[in-house]
């Protein structure tokens, strides 16, 4: 593959894209090729120069373009650093679902010996793993919304939390807290925030559940 950088060379083309939030020219070169052993799959090479540097990008999705596949993996810093804070603030992987329906699996599984969840034949079994993994992919969906939502207040109201500069994001900013520093606010100052604001829908649902659940100790206790 590193030989088509030059053999290929006058095949390459040239255009400008964003990459790291800056402007550059780039030179590339498309090829769908199958790859593998024995068990061919079609797959999209994207040869790519950048300042002098030679790199090549792969893609399962063929419908991708090979500007969009460039553009793509120059998120991959991003996206490394918000699964370290999802780990680290909201302990998004921190799941604990399991049932002993589930198989003891093997990660180094050979290609031709029959995977164990394909030995579970008993329809309840089946039901119960399937429940298990439902709830694992929703309780890292929620973590990835709360997420969400703490960079959204970092990047909205990093003014309001003067003061509180003390968890930084990957270098020491000014003008944007980090998802730590956000959660840790909102940690010491939810409840007041909810008290000062009956008006929010979200603090109406909290006052409702509790009345119903003083009213609920009211009866047990007549």
């Amino acid at each position: 593959m590193k030989d088509l950088f030059t053999t290929h060379a006058a095949d390459f083309q040239t255009t400008s894209l964003l990459l790291y939030d800056k402007e550059e020219t780039v030179q590339f070169l498309c090829l769908d090729l199958l790859w593998g052993q024995r068990l061919y799959q079609e797959l999209r090479f994207v040869l790519v120069v950048h300042e002098g540097r030679c790199s090549i990008l792969v893609s399962t999705d063929l419908s991708l373009a090979a500007t969009d596949i460039t553009r793509l993996y120059s998120y991959r810093f991003k996206i490394e650093c918000t699964f370290r804070e999802m780990k680290q603030v909201t302990d998004a992987l921190g799941y604990r679902f399991w049932s002993k329906s589930m198989p003891k699996l093997n990660r180094y599984l050979r290609k031709e010996v029959t995977h164990p969840l394909e030995a579970v034949t008993n329809e309840q079994d089946r039901q119960r793993i399937q429940k298990t993994i439902q709830a694992i992919e929703g309780f890292v969906m929620c973590q990835c919304i709360a997420m969400g939502l703490l960079q959204l207040v970092a990047l909205q109201f990093s003014g309001r939390m003067t003061g509180l500069f003390f968890r930084y994001l990957r270098t020491p900013s000014h003008a944007v807290v980090s998802e730590a520093t956000v959660a840790a606010y909102l940690r010491k100052s939810i409840f007041r925030l909810f008290a000062q604001n009956p008006h929010l829908s979200i603090t109406k649902i909290i006052k409702s559940k509790q009345e119903n659940a003083g009213m609920e100790r009211d009866s047990l206790v007549s």
